[in-house]
């Protein structure tokens, strides 16, 4: 605990029987939180100032509400206005929000509770987030990185400033800042209050980069920003005095108490924070996870254990044993075989791992290895269960119905109540029948949100049959507090901000397939307010656009919402009158359009074809299909079409009936006349769907592989990457049913050349490679 008596009193204090104690803290932390809960029962403050923004303080009194739950965060963001249609970037243009995160074991946290449970005025002292959610300052003449004119020492000192805990631990000879932090603090509890050694090796540490520290790898503004952020706390401090409080407690990081206790006038500060840019800002509180105060999250104030420090916080008695505990039942959940005497052994092995390396208590380390050599017998993916569900411990908080929202957030959690879809931060499948009234909300709720960039739910592919079921995983994640507060530019709704976001997208849209991709989320989001203008826009860019290639990619998504559309009971005549343009253009401008085509344009639009196919074959339309199938059949017949195009139209049209010689027409593809590479782009092209077609057609099979056979060695050489390539797409079973008929069949008629017999000896090589071919893993 840190007292102005033996050190200054901070500016304007009053000697008498006024008191300031400084408690530097490390953020989310269980030692220091007990320890700040500890020593603010004895001091007996009546105010408690924390590190954070003061616009804070008035929503600061949420945090007593029973429906108050940790984690949880303070939430400043700007408001932005919403983007005029062709603006680039998202709604609210630039995202300006910052987070202040709480667990139960944050310090801070403990410190607000002990505030309000005993009636104490608690306020933050850090620099408004007016100030912070405005680009920083460019940096002054002294921050600029020295270059050549870099001392010995500089390097140190921006370690220290960095990372003045880990500078700690290494003068302690520990390697890891958070093994040491957790061993001298996190880990004891009881005993002297550690604050006092805090500010004492901070005050050292800040001795030494007091003198021109090098700035090389800081942030730009970095130093800066830290002397507006103390002269804030300092004020805030004097204010606190001003008020005529007595007994002031400051909990903020560790680093500051040195700042916050130095005698600094109080001019200078007020020249320090005079002018300085100013946003806008609004503040709330939302709920947050245990995942988000993970130091894998990119959190800066991260900690390696989110779950284990919960822990350690909540059992403070026999938490090795609890722990493990813990791990065996999670581990018999999964019908594993752990027992008392498992759990036992590994308390004790835990214990003496501690004891080994002279650690207080065992710590993570410790009753992970004790939990892997007894309880998971060396086995790493039990340890990675206990990992994620204890170690992680992911949780979502909760805040009270009376927090400050923006009104899409409140409609949206008023819609979660009634669909009974809570939010989760563990990630679980939802399963929708459509034909539900109940599922069919939740459909569309989750479908308006993903055009609104929040992305709760996210489909996935459904293992049910048919069109009136959907999969989704739903997992919540702090961010899309921000991202629905963006959203809220656009209306007051889900339903009114998807609608007016989806109209915007389509009046943005540069190409034919985005905006039909837009039509196809409006049905499946059943927006019918916005759906006339998106039909619209549909309808006038269908209409001059005469681009075959364009056309082919919109028609998949549109024949989807046609088709899915009724399932859903979402209206879609406007929808047919536009695919039945779109199909009657695509057939009429296919034919002209696969003329002179090179290898790269014949590839891309094989696949347009093979996404045309599919989509009319799900439109079931009789008329459409007869066209279609015409277009294609007048199609195959042209000379000059590509051999990739011609062997997937043979395929296409086949396996519809219509075509019934495919054995002569690919004995002509492969013949002696047709260059190697044609023939082998027309191979690739007709067994792109797959091989089947050749375990069931012996005739079939015997022409590639007598085509095959006869190729001579130059001309196998370059067709064979082709080859490669279109037997490499084929399952693993494919491959190997035909790589089995090939070894039966008889020699075949084309397989010869004259009326020589064939030489097995002069053939085995050769065999040997298509058999590779066909299948890697047969042997000849």
């Amino acid at each position: 605990m840190t007292t102005t008596p033996p050190h200054e009193p901070p500016p304007d204090a009053a000697e008498g029987g006024v008191r300031v104690e400084v408690y530097g803290i490390r953020h989310h932390g269980p030692g220091s939180a007990r320890a700040v809960r500890r020593a603010l029962e004895e001091f007996r403050p009546d105010a408690v100032l924390i590190e954070g923004p003061p616009e804070a303080d008035a929503i600061v009194d949420l945090a007593a509400d029973p429906g108050m739950v940790p984690p949880v965060a303070l939430l400043a963001y700007a408001p932005g206005e919403p983007p005029l249609p062709g603006d680039d970037g998202a709604s609210g243009s630039d995202r300006r929000a910052a987070f202040w995160p709480f667990a139960e074991f944050s310090p801070e946290w403990q410190a607000v509770r002990y505030a309000l449970d005993e009636g104490v005025a608690v306020r933050f002292c850090d620099l408004p987030a007016a100030n912070q959610l405005v680009p920083p300052s460019p940096p002054d003449d002294h921050e600029h990185d020295h270059g050549d004119e870099r001392e010995d020492g500089d390097e140190a000192r921006e370690g220290i400033r960095l990372d003045p805990l880990g500078w700690l631990a290494r003068a302690a000879g520990y390697e890891d800042a958070e093994r040491w932090w957790d061993d001298v603090v996190e880990h004891r509890d009881g005993g002297p209050s550690p604050f006092p050694a805090i500010a004492e090796a901070m005050a050292e540490l800040r001795e030494r980069v007091a003198d021109e520290p090098s700035v090389k790898g800081l942030p730009p503004g970095y130093l800066l920003r830290e002397e507006q952020r103390e002269a804030a706390m300092r004020r805030t401090v004097r204010r606190a005095l001003k008020d005529g409080f007595e007994r002031v407690a400051v909990v903020c990081g560790a680093w500051h108490v040195p700042a916050i206790l130095a005698k600094v006038p109080a001019a200078r500060d007020d020249q320090t924070l005079r002018g300085l840019p100013k946003a806008k800002v609004s503040m709330t509180w939302v709920p947050w996870t245990h995942g988000r105060l993970a130091e894998r999250s990119g959190y800066g104030a991260g900690v390696r254990s989110p779950g284990w420090y919960a822990h350690l916080f909540a059992a403070p008695d026999r938490p090795v044993e609890r722990w493990l505990t813990d791990a065996a039942r999670i581990l018999r959940q999964e019908d594993l075989h752990v027992s008392s005497a498992h759990v036992i052994e590994a308390v004790r092995l835990a214990e003496a791992l501690a004891a080994l390396r002279g650690r207080p208590l065992a710590g993570l380390d410790e009753v992970t290895e004790a939990a892997r050599a007894v309880l998971c017998e060396g086995a790493d993916l039990p340890v990675e269960l206990i990992r994620r569900r204890m170690a992680v411990g992911e949780r979502l908080g909760s805040v009270p119905d009376d927090t400050p929202m923006v009104p899409l957030q409140r409609d949206l959690a008023d819609r979660q109540r009634r669909l009974r879809l809570a939010p989760s931060a563990d990630a679980r499948e939802l399963e929708l029948d459509l034909r539900r009234d109940l599922d069919l909300a939740r459909s569309r709720l989750l479908h308006r949100l993903r055009l609104l960039e929040v992305d709760w739910g996210v489909p996935a592919e459904s293992r049910g049959r048919g069109t009136f079921r959907e999969t989704w995983t739903l997992c919540w994640r702090p961010e899309f507090d921000v991202e629905l507060i963006e959203a809220s530019a656009w209306g007051t709704t889900v339903a009114g901000a998807s609608a007016a976001r989806a109209t915007a997208m389509a009046a943005e849209a540069e190409s034919l397939a985005e905006l039909t991709a837009v039509v196809e989320r409006c049905l499946l989001a059943d927006l019918a307010e916005a759906l006339p203008a998106v039909m619209g826009t549909l309808a006038d860019r269908a209409a001059l656009d005469g681009d075959v290639a364009h056309l082919m990619d919109a028609l998949p998504a549109l024949v989807r919402a046609l088709r899915y559309g009724d399932v859903r009971g979402t209206g879609t005549g406007p929808l047919r009158t536009v695919v039945d343009g779109l199909v009657v253009r695509v057939c009429v401008g296919l034919v002209p359009a696969s003329r002179g085509l090179d290898d790269d344009a014949a590839r891309a639009l094989l696949g347009r074809l093979d996404r045309a196919h599919s989509a009319l074959a799900l439109l079931d339309d009789a008329a459409h299909t007869a066209r279609w199938h015409t277009t294609l059949a007048a199609l195959v017949d042209r000379d000059d079409l590509h051999g990739l195009l011609g062997g997937r139209l043979t395929r296409l049209l086949f396996d519809v009936g219509i075509l019934t010689d495919v054995p002569d027409r690919m004995a002509r593809a492969v013949s002696a006349g047709v260059a190697p590479a044609r023939a082998a782009a027309w191979v690739e092209g007709f067994l792109s769907e797959g091989g089947l077609v050749l375990v069931h057609d012996d005739v079939l099979l015997r022409l590639v592989d007598g085509w095959i056979a006869a190729l001579p060695a130059d001309a196998f050489t370059s067709v064979l990457p082709l080859l490669r390539r279109a037997f490499g797409e084929f399952a693993a079973a494919e491959r190997r049913a035909i790589g089995d008929r090939v070894r039966h069949l008889d020699a075949a008629p084309s397989a010869r050349r004259g009326d020589d017999p064939i030489d097995p000896v002069r053939a085995a090589p050769a065999t040997a490679t298509v058999l590779r071919i066909l299948d890697p893993e047969a042997r000849p």
